[in-house]
């Protein structure tokens, strides 16, 4: 409740925005100052049975280090969410805060799932045809083994069906170019370990320009070239709210308030990470999507990938 630019007001006031909505009504957990939510619950009349608050007496602010922070704030939002999550008292844990601490958070307080060597997080592309794609990994991975791309893209496949809803999704390796041979040792070398994978469906090599397009359904690169990739379709965005084309059916979907946070794929929970600056409509946009992992049981599909023959 405490993470973000806006928390908790925006927080709690997504929290109303998704309940008005929701067919179903699950519980949902508010970690943070007592005093502050509650009055803020009551002000939107959300204190009911399907809402209740945790207590904490610490804050992890977005400049602290997320490891230090973590070890040594064990009563912040974000450590006693884990604890909650870890220890089956939640089933999903969603937060707006320090990403470093939500990432450290998510590897340790968890664990990744058997077989996965690095988990991922990423990024959903609004395509020109009106369709969704996924780019990953788009900034926990900076630098890579082939192996690792080999496994986002089996990651990215199975939330790409489950969740986006895509039947038969397929899987480009971002590179200089589309023959096979181009690109820096990495994409060399996880080229044919994506080609010889028989759990996806690979079309090979894509570019930039095909980012956009429909030329594949799941992109797959390191982190550093998918951070860059994302942070350049936010600018996107911004200058076209600057130039007043926001309206615009197709710019509009690259706001992030549509889409909420980007789940950690590969650890054994969801768990959700937003964006610093989300307003009410990307919470409730995020525990809608929590609630489809629930209900998809994505987590376990992933575990099932991964398991021995």
């Amino acid at each position: 409740m405490m993470g973000g630019d806006f928390a908790p007001l925006e927080v709690v006031k997504g929290i109303k925005a998704y309940l008005a909505n929701a067919m179903a009504k699950p519980t949902i957990t508010c970690i943070g100052d007592e005093q502050q939510v509650t009055l803020l619950l009551e002000e939107h009349g959300l204190l009911n049975e399907n809402v209740t608050v945790v207590h904490c007496t610490q804050v992890i602010d977005m400049h602290e280090h997320p490891t230090r922070a973590l070890k040594e704030k064990q009563n912040s939002s974000i450590a006693i969410g884990f604890q909650l999550l870890a220890g089956g008292k939640t089933d999903t844990f969603i937060s707006a805060g320090n990403t470093g601490a939500m990432l450290i958070g998510a590897l340790y307080s968890l664990r990744a799932i058997n077989g996965v060597l690095r988990p991922t997080i990423s990024t959903v592309v609004p395509k020109l045809n009106g369709a969704m794609g996924l780019l990953l990994d788009v900034g926990l991975n900076a630098d890579c083994k082939p192996e690792n791309l080999n496994q986002f893209a089996i990651l990215g496949s199975l939330y790409a069906k489950t969740i986006l809803d895509i039947a038969n999704p397929t899987v480009g390796l971002l590179n200089v170019g589309e023959e096979e041979g181009k690109g820096n040792i990495l994409a060399q070398a996880a080229y044919p370990l994506l080609k010889a994978n028989t759990h996806i469906s690979f079309i090979g090599n894509i570019e930039g320009r095909d980012v956009l397009f429909d030329k594949a359904d799941v992109m797959v690169c390191e982190g550093f070239t998918g951070n860059i990739v994302l942070k350049l379709a936010e600018s996107f965005y911004d200058i076209a709210k600057a130039r007043q084309y926001e309206n615009d059916p197709y710019l509009t979907r690259f706001n992030y308030e549509n889409y909420g946070g980007t789940p950690v794929l590969g650890v054994t929970k969801p768990v959700i990470i937003g964006h610093g600056i989300s307003n009410y409509q990307a919470f409730a946009n995020m525990i809608n999507l929590g609630q489809k992992m629930i209900e998809t049981k994505i987590c376990q599909q992933m575990e099932e990938a991964f398991r021995p023959a």
